[in-house]
This record gives structure tokens, C-alpha cells and sequence, in this order.
């Protein structure tokens, strides 16, 4: 057996490497990894994820609702007959409460009206319990251009609504 003590030879740096550990812990891994997967597989068979309806919420009736959409290829908007869908390219259409067409200054006009009868009722300001404050729900097609969607919750931030949030309807996971 021989060994060298370091003595009286080049200082180079030593270049031979252990791989030993490493074998030995990715042997480890190995034989984990094909316990486990069978045992994991098994269980996500046997799992259902389940599907809930997305329902209005009750606590708060003074919520903003807004559809944003957009007109479809041939320029018709969705209550039109033969309306096609939201188009990329088509022109933004802001719909309050699902229902009510407005353009950017009358969205930006009736959402602070509707926040200021609120805030009045409540006695102002200072006396609105945060809980009561309305939000803001946005209900976009997905096809919409960001800029009709981004106009309209700069309408509504500057009307004074502090939360804004998106509706988006569920997608079955298990279909």
C-alpha cells in the first residue's frame, strides 16, 4: 500500500474526484422514488377534486358588477343578433351591473354616484365600517384587449372604490 505524505513533488491542484457518495445517495433516491411513486399513484386515483358553483355573494348588495367585452369581427356588440364573440381587435363595450351599457366617462360618472349614495347612507366617511365598503367585481372575456379592462378599473379606483376584483367562471377539473 502506498501513500504520499505530500513531500518534495509539483503543488498542483488534485483533480481526481469521490464519486462514491454520490452514487450512494442517488442509489438512495432511487430506491425511494420507486417505493413511493406506486404508493402516490394509488392514492391520486382514488382522489376527487370537487366542483363548486360560483355563487354571488349575499353580504354585501351594493358590489359593483361590470362585464367588459369587446365587439366581434364584424363590429356587432353582444346583445346584437349573430354576435360571435368578444374580437381582439373589436371596440371595448363596459356593461354596469351586467346590463347597463356605458362608456368610460359614464362608468367613471355612475360608479362614484353609486359609491357616494353609500357613503352618505352610512353617515359619511369616517363612520363607513370597512366591512361594508362595496367592491368592485370585473367579469372579462378572455379574448378582450387589456386596455378595455385596464380603462375600467382606472374608471373605478378614481371613482373612489378601493377593492377590485375579477369573476372568473370555474372550469370542471375533472371534464
Amino acid at each position: 500500500m502506498a501513500m504520499s505524505v505530500g513531500g518534495g513533488g509539483e503543488d498542483r491542484p488534485m483533480s481526481d474526484i469521490n464519486t462514491t457518495p454520490l452514487v450512494d445517495v442517488m442509489l438512495v433516491l432511487l430506491i425511494i422514488f420507486l417505493i413511493a411513486v406506486p404508493v402516490a399513484i394509488q392514492t391520486i386515483e382514488k382522489l376527487k377534486v370537487p366542483i363548486l358553483k360560483s355563487e354571488e355573494t349575499q353580504d354585501k348588495v351594493e358590489n359593483l358588477l361590470i362585464a367588459v367585452v369587446s365587439t366581434d369581427t364584424a363590429g356587432r356588440s353582444p346583445k346584437q343578433p349573430g354576435y360571435q364573440g368578444s374580437s381582439p381587435t373589436g371596440e371595448c363595450r363596459i356593461y354596469v351591473n351586467n346590463t347597463t351599457p356605458v362608456d368610460n366617462t359614464e362608468l367613471y360618472k355612475a360608479a362614484f354616484d353609486r359609491l357616494d349614495a353609500i357613503v352618505k347612507r352610512e353617515g359619511g366617511a369616517a363612520n363607513m365600517d370597512p366591512e361594508k365598503v362595496p367592491e368592485v367585481h370585473i367579469r372579462g372575456d378572455v379574448h378582450v384587449p387589456w386596455k378595455c379592462i385596464a380603462g375600467a378599473i382606472y374608471n373605478v379606483q378614481i371613482a373612489g372604490y378601493p377593492k377590485v376584483g375579477f369573476i372568473s367562471t370555474p372550469v370542471d377539473p375533472n371534464g
